[in-house]
């Protein structure tokens, strides 16, 4: 760590975030499901849902609701490539794949004011810092 706390909270975000991409939770116990999808729910990527009927949905989860039981904790998701909002029941998940990419690495909300700090450091004025594009 660069001891600057700013630095320091982006990389433990990122490294907490790295092990996500990619990761293909074990769903053995109803816990492991309740955990990987309150994980799905702060990833910034997209992550790849299949339903025990065999349908795959890929999108970013945007809200989850946990229940007392599988069957009445949902998870919403928006597909990819489109507009439309769907709730899975849990119990209806056989499996989850993360992303192999966060779109939103490196674009936190610490790595902005870094940047403004230092151009403001640097002396320059009008620092106008726009937000970069996700993809």
């Amino acid at each position: 760590m660069s001891g600057h706390p700013l630095e320091d909270a982006e990389a433990a975000t990122i490294k907490a975030r790295e092990h996500l991409e990619g990761w293909v939770p074990e769903l053995a116990e109803p816990r492991d499901l309740h955990d990987a999808l309150e994980k799905a729910f702060d990833f910034r990527g997209d992550v790849s849902i299949t339903k025990r009927d065999g349908t795959v949905v890929n999108g970013y989860v945007f809200d989850r609701r946990s229940g007392r039981s599988l069957e009445g904790s949902a998870v919403r998701i928006m597909p990819a490539g489109s507009a439309q909002k769907l709730t899975i029941a849990y119990s209806d998940i056989a499996r989850i794949v993360f992303d192999r990419r966060d779109p939103a690495a490196g674009k936190s909300w610490e790595a902005w004011v870094r940047r403004y700090w230092e151009k403001k450091m640097a002396g320059e004025t009008n620092i106008q810092i726009e937000p970069e594009s996700l993809e």
